[in-house]
């Protein structure tokens, strides 16, 4: 990193990619070069079309193939927030319509209520998108993690067995927030017999840990391409083959009448290249972020007044996330005193940086509101170094020191 920015943020956005950039660079030409390049509108039937739908398609295979899914089940859609949409309610509405029931005017009444099930520690696009379900009529079941971030098959066995006629059960792969990484093998599973079709938020697990839909046995499993080093505004929706699903967005018929609106040729082709070179350096990349990310989890967890949000060394968490509190502080200025030293981070979630509420996250976890606020987190990247994590540390307890006085 330059000596003006360290950089540690990147749970919330990777930077563009210099393989992204080139990947996209054609499509991007002004005038008809781009056009001629394969930039055009993939659902025409002239020349430029038919290129362009080439290019669409081979997008689609480099997607499928990172997570070892078919093309055919890959739908593109404008990030992961529409990808989890896609997933509780497309999926939802799917089911119930293959019984005859549903929202719609003219079809049975939810009586009983069939029900999701959905983790306390989710992404808001899963939990506000499972509270819309609850207002047409879905019973939602909540399940909690333990005090490590971790949603254990146990605490999933219990409210599954409880819930009436479970539909779906939405768990993420890896959170944003703590790095806690998930057994999605054992949770899929558990769903499964018991009834359930299973969909996964991977937004934070690619390229970070391996990620593998066959392994997992899940029937929905979101992605984002700014996470990786590709373009914002583009992610996908991967959905198995069969999985009942209703589309939310329609009009064109595009993406196999799943999800209507003109593909995104220059930011599909981005995402397909960064997601590929993402997960071929993730074993390499894994071990040595995870180097740093201990470096860093000792040096700021040893400055006074800091606490650990989870022990690190107490489970699987992912290699790039470090989180800790500071009672008495408020992550807002903290987090401005660090940017004015030329250090980025965030208090949590970006989507939600200009709350005044704590991290539902870290309420989950029983941590106080008052403590919670005090919350920052630091996340770890691909030229993340050494020297920018002895930096961060050092700034942090200038910040501490500087803000006591």
């Amino acid at each position: 990193m330059s000596n003006e920015l360290i950089y540690l943020d990147w749970a919330a956005t990777a930077p563009l990619s210099q393989v992204a950039f080139d990947a996209m660079a054609p499509y991007l030409t002004p005038g008809f070069a781009g056009i001629e390049a394969g930039g055009g509108n993939a659902n025409s039937l002239h020349g430029p079309g038919r290129r362009a739908f080439k290019v669409l398609e081979a997008a689609r295979r480099d997607v499928a193939r990172a997570i070892d899914g078919r093309p055919d089940e890959v739908i593109f859609t404008s990030g992961a927030t529409e990808a989890d949409n896609m997933a509780l309610l497309g999926i939802v509405e799917g089911v119930l319509q293959k019984r005859g029931s549903g929202f719609g005017m003219g079809q049975r009444a939810l009586d009983p209520a069939p029900s999701v099930v959905v983790s306390a520690i989710e992404h808001d696009a899963v939990l506000q998108a499972a509270e819309l379900l609850r207002r047409r009529g879905i019973e939602v079941v909540c399940v909690q993690p333990n005090a490590g971030g971790f949603i254990t098959p146990e605490a999933l066995q219990t409210p599954l067995e409880k819930a009436h006629d479970p539909v779906l059960v939405s768990i993420m792969a890896l959170n944003n927030e703590v790095g806690s990484v998930m057994d999605i093998p054992a949770l899929s599973r558990i769903a499964h017999e018991a009834g359930a079709l299973f969909h996964c938020d991977a937004t934070q697990a690619l390229g970070k840990v391996p990620v593998s839909v066959k392994e997992w046995d899940v029937d929905a499993l979101s992605l984002s391409s700014h996470k990786v080093g590709g373009p914002k505004g583009v992610g996908a929706l991967w959905l198995k083959a069969r999985t009942p699903f209703a589309a939310q967005i329609v009009g064109g018929g595009q993406e196999s009448d799943r999800r209507s609106g003109t593909q995104n040729i220059a930011g599909v082709v981005g995402f397909a290249a960064a997601l590929k070179a993402a997960v071929d350096a993730q074993p390499q990349q894994s071990v040595a972020m995870t180097s740093l990310r201990d470096k860093l989890f000792a040096g700021v967890t040893a400055l006074a007044g800091v606490e650990p949000v989870v022990d690190l060394s107490a489970g699987e968490y992912g290699p790039h996330i470090v989180s800790v509190l500071c009672p008495g502080f408020e992550s807002e200025t903290l987090i401005l005193q660090l940017d004015k030293r030329g250090i980025s981070v965030s208090g949590g979630s970006a989507c939600a940086s200009h709350s005044l509420d704590p991290s539902h996250v870290l309420r989950a976890l029983g941590i106080d509101r008052d403590r919670a606020l005090g919350m920052v987190r630091f996340s770890l990247g691909s030229e993340t170094t050494e020297a920018d994590i002895e930096r961060a540390i050092a700034a942090f307890g200038e910040v501490l020191e500087d803000t006591w006085n």
